[in-house]
């Protein structure tokens, strides 16, 4: 084999790596969009015709995820640690499948009305997905570290937002006494589920701050 071939095997395919993670950064960006739009929608079928397309975009990441593995397991050397590239695909991943079984709760449990607590975790989980896709730009080339750190941050204050609405949503609704019992148990599941996809969206920044400290 020439040497060029033999280096060639051994060259970092960082462009790969980094193309795919912002293609899935992008994917996620309009998946968050999409489904604060679709709970603006005052038209349930058509709320819930622009929220089933979530799954088209939640099976694209699984696509981009499926090739991030394949990458991981073809090249011998990576832009950064393996185990961070899988954690980080990983928890990438959990943030679509979140934001799908949040947008599928509302579809299945025929929700007609959408909650002010609703549209505030949609606009949280917006602002995370966006604070991700500018983290993961920086990755490729690391120069703007304050940039990916203060997205970081930001996600992790989103998150804490996130919990004050949960805890503030649960108050209310077992204080209200209009309320059926199946509505309820319809209700904590949605927010608790929609809770759950900051939480993902901070463990992908996790990820994120652990790989500049090695590598910045």
């Amino acid at each position: 084999m020439p040497l060029g071939a033999i280096l060639k095997l051994f060259m970092p395919k960082d462009r790969v790596f980094y193309s795919l993670f912002e293609e899935v950064s992008g994917n996620l960006k309009r998946m968050s969009e999409l489904f604060l739009n679709g709970l603006k929608e005052t038209n349930r079928q058509k709320r819930d015709e622009m929220l089933r397309t979530l799954e088209d975009h939640e099976h694209r990441n699984d696509e981009l995820t499926h090739r991030i593995f394949i990458q991981l397991g073809q090249n011998f050397i990576t832009p950064f640690d393996r185990e961070d590239i899988h954690t980080l695909t990983t928890s990438l991943d959990d943030v679509a499948d979140y934001i799908w079984g949040s947008a599928k709760r509302i579809v299945n449990y025929q929700m007609d009305e959408i909650d002010a607590t609703m549209l505030d975790f949609a606009a949280i989980i917006d602002d995370c997905a966006a604070a991700l896709h500018r983290a993961v730009h920086e990755l490729r080339n690391m120069r703007e570290i304050r940039a990916i750190t203060d997205a970081c941050v930001l996600i992790n204050k989103l998150e804490n937002d996130a919990d004050d609405v949960l805890d503030n949503a649960i108050v209310r609704l077992f204080s209200s006494p209009d309320i059926s019992a199946v509505e309820l148990v319809k209700r904590k599941d949605l927010y608790q589920e929609m809770e759950i996809v900051t939480d993902k969206c901070e463990d992908a920044a996790n990820v994120i701050e652990s790989i500049i400290i090695k590598y910045a």
